[in-house]
């Protein structure tokens, strides 16, 4: 198990940029698939992206795509999610998960195959 706090959250300007980054602990973090998701007021929990566990593959939102870019570091137990040319759309609590050993291209976008979760953090884009 590996337990995970985002931060980075905040309010922008539509147009600008932030970073996210999760904190993971656990000595297993290494072997974990990790994923961001976001969740809109009213709205159902989506997929925003992830990353394999060497950090060698990655996963987007088609919503996201050439915007957003996720990125790792093992050996600091991190995972950022870099977000540039932000949208109102964009506005949600974003979340920062893992998952252990994924069979299949489709876990990596499916929130069921993910066990750890951080607590979110808000993000909010002005037009």
């Amino acid at each position: 198990q590996v337990q995970l706090v985002e931060s980075g959250g905040g309010l922008v300007q539509a147009g600008g940029s932030l970073r996210l980054s999760c904190a993971a602990s656990g000595r297993t973090f290494s072997s974990y698939a990790m994923g961001w998701f976001r969740q809109a007021p009213g709205k159902e929990r989506d997929f925003v992206g992830s990353i394999n566990w060497s950090g060698a593959r990655t996963y987007y939102a088609d919503s996201v795509k050439g915007r957003f870019t996720i990125s790792r570091d093992n050996a600091k137990n991190t995972v950022v999610l870099q977000m540039n040319s932000l949208k109102p759309e964009d506005t949600a609590v974003y979340y920062c998960a893992g998952q252990r050993d994924p069979y299949s291209v489709g876990d990596y976008y499916t929130a069921d195959r993910y066990h750890s979760w951080g607590q979110g953090t808000q993000v909010t884009v002005s037009s």
